[in-house]
């Protein structure tokens, strides 16, 4: 049985290539509010993290400690798609807060970390308000350019594959 140079070739392109190929993407955190290790003058009513890939409701975890390990949030935790928003007590003291999360997606490992950010206290407190905004809804992500090329080389390449595959079963056939 003789295999040709051709067919060899195209059969070592194609498997370097779908080795090389990942299906895997790994959740990470994209945006936080506040933003870590800003300083803020005004105290914060909650702490929003988001991530790149939709999170699970029921599973996430995150807690906000002051700097001497006391949790200052309320414990409410809401998840939407990608953003997860804890509320947090009305800050009062100036000082280091830590962000410590927990974030599960379906398929993924959870995406574990933390943050910090400075709260520098005014010198009069007066409460906070909460205030409605708008939401946005999100827009659907979109392929880019490198992507469609990639996509288009990769069919191109099992295209070239599959007819060389048919050339070498065709002549294994016919020295039968």
């Amino acid at each position: 049985m003789k295999i040709t140079r051709t067919a060899q070739l195209l059969a070592s392109l194609a498997l370097i290539t779908f080795i090389g190929i990942s299906s895997a993407s790994a959740n990470s955190l994209i945006t936080t509010s506040p933003i870590s290790g800003s300083t803020v003058s005004t105290a914060p009513t909650s702490v929003t993290l988001t991530t790149q890939i939709s999170l699970l409701p029921d599973a996430n975890e995150i807690v906000v400690t002051d700097s001497s390990g006391v949790r200052v949030d309320d414990g409410t935790l809401t998840v939407s798609d990608t953003t997860a928003t804890i509320g947090l007590k009305p800050l009062v003291d100036s000082g280091i807060y830590r962000v410590s999360y927990v974030l599960y997606s379906e398929g993924d490992v959870p995406l574990e970390g933390s943050f910090t950010f400075n709260f520098s206290a005014p010198s009069v407190i007066t409460p906070n308000e909460p205030s409605p905004t708008p939401t946005k809804s999100q827009t659907p992500a979109s392929s880019s350019w490198g992507t469609n090329v990639f996509i288009i080389f990769i069919l191109i390449l099992a295209f070239f594959v599959f007819i060389g595959l048919a050339l070498y079963a065709r002549k294994l056939f016919r020295d039968r």
